[in-house]
């Protein structure tokens, strides 16, 4: 550092303490960056760059925000993925000898950002802290601007792990390097995390000290690392006491349902598979929350589903009352739309950020709770009863603000009008005395108009000359002389002093400036003495939180018509759902109709369903139903179905729709096998699967044999739930061979002039999948459509000639159907088709080839004869009967043939 002035080489050894980071130096009203830093800073923030003097022949680069902005350029930065480090003068510069001494005050991270614009009110920001010992893995989980810190451990597999951290997707990690390196295998959950390294020791120690109340003894010493591991890092980059987290949220992983990350992406829970918007997605759906801790806490509970029994049906037990009384429950939202953000607030508090409005936002919640705790009483359940009981309304707390700040105060703290005049008598006595000498100013400034005669002299302020007279040029000749005292000279002004004056402006000074300095102080010493209720304020946050969800489940399932499902006995295996729907896509649905369906998966029925049919026809937004009612029901919501009878699902495993692994180097078939592994190695009896189109991304043939022996595995050696689609029609064989596989298609109905879909799924196998007509509903060119008709009717062992002047002149029919809106679900949604009947047969792959002479056209008494061998009578109801019946004598009618 030779040759460099002072202040660079003090720069130069605080930037040695942080490599890794973008320092934000403070000089006077600016933060300054100097060489690397500055070049970053200034293309990242799109700022000047400049240059500087530091003693050195060349000017080093050097760029600069104003300090009062730069909590905004520091955030662009952490999200460009940086690390900053602020780095303040810690002395008063008027009594520093030398250069003002410097220090870093915090390290701003991905993980540890506290401005909630950049955070967004309705999610969390968590970084996480691992460690890895004895083959488990422990994982701790903290949200430092709500003070919510989790605690878990599993076994080191790295599919247990991403379980884990897709629930939290966390913005920052660190551990030592077994665990970055069981991290940084999930892409998915830790995309747009830092992951740092940290050395192996871990010193557990500092946790008595950081929660007193806490039982360490109880925690698995794994779990002790993780948390010990995060808090050292914590101490680390923020400096400061972290007094909001004094407690340890601990559970164990296999209390919640587990969900893998394409399941959580297949069934679009809490963001959608196209844009990852959160419109669109369960989510949003079920979002009526009224408070922010609420929506964060809601998507909380839609991650992790309950594998409790009893707290799911505690759940439901609230939700139901809610929803059966629409009064109170409109009331309970309008008393927690005037809740604000009670678990931020106390962040901020607690951090030592929040201001003056921060603490009448929290006076003005608490005086909420009261009408909350009665509304919650009143409705007379045991659940709402106990979260009633469990809310402390902190009422001193409320009456401590109410008496010290004013109604309606500054946003900055140290200008006055804080505190609320009668809460300190020396304060009051300041307040008297500075209103007293600008009261003295004002009679000053008309005595000298009367003495002097000049009716335009006024007495201004500034911060730099004080208090002062001020006379137009052309009245200076009416001054007195020896009286004023020249002390600054405008263009058309002369500003003068007089000893009186002077001598009345220290008094007013003194008084204004101890008058800041005491408002300051008492709001500091208010602001900590909340801080010490930390706990009552946060337990108080997770009882409204809770509440807000509850009601919000209500509101939505009576906006929806949904209704509260119920359990099979005891560790029952059946699930039976009567008219399902599709909650997302019913509610975008523009017509207001959604077509329901029955689902009966049971031990003596058959537990897995093979579904065939065409494209378009609704198989896999049927599947995702299924999924989503189980999942609802564990989240302790009521479900879109008329009734519901379901067992408590342990896992929901889906394969669908396509998707590569460009960057692990794995293809769309790779990646669904990948999938098929996670599932056959995972999965239990009380699982439940859903696979779309299994076999697909490779030949027929193995696609087919891949099919068939995934199904046999699930049925012989897992023996769970299954929903399975294909279109390999000939694995409708599976049925005779296999007890607990039934057939299931989706219903079309057949006229003179084409097929309709119904969007209903009957028993049965379906033959055809009319493919090429839904890629001429996709808008493909007229010349491959044509052409694929041409080449499926040469596969075809029967004459189609006039197939494909039928196909250009179907009619589309409108008919009750689901809105596409978003992958995978819009790929089998979109107006409802007319499809002329296929003349052709769909040949298996398997049949020898074509005879070299065709058979003639077959009739349409052949067609007729041909499907009535493969109606499964037995299955079909009178009407269903009846309507083929019908549908047959009209097409002989029409046709001719008899």
């Amino acid at each position: 550092m030779a040759g460099y002035t002072p202040m660079m080489e003090q720069y130069l050894s605080v930037k040695a303490t942080a490599t890794d980071a973008i320092l934000f130096f403070r000089l006077g009203d600016f933060y300054e960056m100097f060489f690397e830093d500055a070049i970053t800073a200034s293309r990242e923030l799109e700022i000047t760059l400049t240059g500087r003097g530091a003693g050195q022949e060349e000017r080093i680069p050097m760029c600069g925000v104003p300090h009062h902005a730069a909590e905004g350029y520091i955030a662009r930065l952490i999200d460009k993925g940086y690390k900053v480090a602020v780095c303040e003068q810690v002395e008063d510069p008027a009594s520093a000898k030398g250069v003002v001494r410097r220090e870093i005050v915090r390290i701003v991270t991905p993980g540890t950002v506290m401005d909630s614009k950049s955070v967004g009110d309705t999610s969390n920001n968590f970084i996480v802290g691992a460690a890895h010992q004895s083959g488990r893995f422990g994982i701790a989980a903290c949200d430092l601007t709500t003070g919510e810190l989790y605690v878990t451990s599993s076994s080191d597999s790295h599919e247990t792990v991403k379980n884990i951290l897709n629930v939290y997707r966390p913005s920052e990690a660190v551990g030592d390097e077994a665990s970055i390196v069981a991290i940084q295998s999930d892409r998915n959950a830790t995309a747009r995390a830092i992951l740092t390294t940290v050395r192996d020791e871990v010193d557990l120690t500092k946790l008595a000290d950081q929660f007193p109340d806490e039982q360490w003894n109880s925690h698995e010493l794994v779990r002790q690392q993780a948390v010990a591991r995060l808090i050292a890092y914590l101490d680390e980059t923020q400096k400061r006491s972290l007094t909001h987290l004094r407690s340890v949220k601990a559970y164990d992983s296999e209390s919640f349902m587990s969900l893998d990350a394409f399941t959580r992406r297949n069934l679009e829970l809490t963001e959608t598979v196209r844009d990852r918007s959160r419109k669109g997605s369960l989510l949003s759906l079920l979002d009526r929350t009224r408070t922010a801790m609420g929506a964060r806490l809601l998507k909380r509970w839609i991650d992790q589903p309950l594998l409790n029994r009893n707290e799911a049906e505690r759940r439901l037990d609230a939700v139901e009352a809610l929803n059966q009384d629409w009064i109170k429950r409109k009331e309970l939202r309008d008393e927690l739309g005037e809740v604000y953000d009670l678990e931020r607030l106390a962040g901020r508090i607690a951090y030592g950020t929040a201001n003056a409005r921060d603490l009448n936002a929290l006076k003005n919640s608490l005086k909420r709770i009261p009408a909350i705790q009665e509304l919650c009483q009143t409705l007379d359940v045991v659940s709402l009863n106990a979260l009633a009981e469990r809310m402390d309304a902190c009422s001193d707390i409320a009456d401590a603000i109410e008496r010290a700040i004013a109604d309606e105060p500054p946003v900055t703290l140290k200008d006055g009008g804080i505190i609320r005049t009668g809460y300190d008598s020396k304060l009051d006595e300041l307040r008297e005395a500075s209103q007293n000498g600008k009261q003295w100013i004002a009679e000053l400034e008309r005595q000298e108009r009367e003495a002097t005669g000049i009716k335009s002299l006024k007495i201004g302020f500034n911060k730099v000359f004080g208090y002062y007279l001020e006379v137009t040029r052309a009245n200076v000749v009416h001054l007195p002389e020896g009286r004023y005292e020249r002390k600054q000279t405008l263009a058309n002004a002369e500003r003068y002093v007089t000893p009186e004056l002077k001598e009345k402006e220290a008094l007013i000074l003194e008084a204004e400036d101890r008058m800041f300095d005491l408002e300051y102080e008492r709001f500091i010493a208010l602001r900590e003495e909340i801080a010490g209720q930390m706990a009552r304020l946060q337990r108080l946050a997770e009882s409204v939180a809770a509440l807000d969800v509850l009601q919000a489940f209500a509101e939505a399932s009576a906006e929806r018509r949904y209704s509260r499902p119920s359990w099979t006995d005891g560790d029952g295996y059946d699930l039976t759902i009567e008219e399902g729907r599709h909650p997302v896509v019913e509610s975008v649905n523009e017509n207001g109709v959604f077509i329901a369906n029955e689902t009966t998966l049971t031990a003596s029925e058959g537990a897995i369903l093979l579904i065939t049919g065409p494209n378009m026809a609704g198989k896999s937004t049927y599947m995702r139903q299924v999924a989503m009612i189980c999942l609802m029901a564990q989240i302790g919501c009521f479900v879109p179905a008329r009734r519901a009878v379901l067992p408590f699902v342990d896992r929901i495993f889906t394969r669908i729709g396509a998707a590569d692994d460009l960057v692990g180097g794995q293809s769309t078939f790779m990646v669904e096998m990948k999938d098929i592994q996670v599932m056959t190695e995972q999965a239990t009896k009380r699982s439940l699967i859903i696979i779309d189109e299994l076999g697909r991304g490779t030949s027929t043939d193995e696609g087919m044999a891949i099919a068939q022996s995934v199904i046999e595995y699930v049925h012989n050696h897992i023996g769970c739930k299954a929903l399975v689609s294909t279109h390999f029609h000939e694995l409708a064989h599976l049925e005779s061979s296999l007890s607990g596989l039934r057939n299931g298609c989706m219903a079309v109905k057949e006229g003179a002039d084409g097929v309709t879909f119904l969007r209903k799924l009957v028993p049965g196998a379906a033959d055809s999948s009319y493919g090429i007509y839904c890629a001429q509903l996709a808008g493909l060119p007229e010349t491959i459509v044509s052409r694929a008709y041409t080449l499926l009717n040469e596969h075809s062992s029967f004459d189609t000639s006039g197939f494909n002047s039928i196909a250009n002149s179907l009619v589309i029919k409108e008919v009750a159907t689901a809105t596409a809106y978003s992958e995978p679900v819009s790929q089998e949604l979109g107006s409802q088709p007319v499809i002329p009947t296929n003349d052709a047969i769909q040949l298996s792959m398997f049949v020898d080839a074509a005879p070299s002479v065709k058979p003639a056209k077959p009739t349409v008494n052949d067609k007729l004869l041909d499907k009535l061998r493969k109606l499964d009578v037995m299955r079909m109801t009178p009407m269903q009967a009846l309507e083929w019946l019908n549908d047959a004598r009209n097409q002989l009618t029409e046709s001719g043939d008899h």
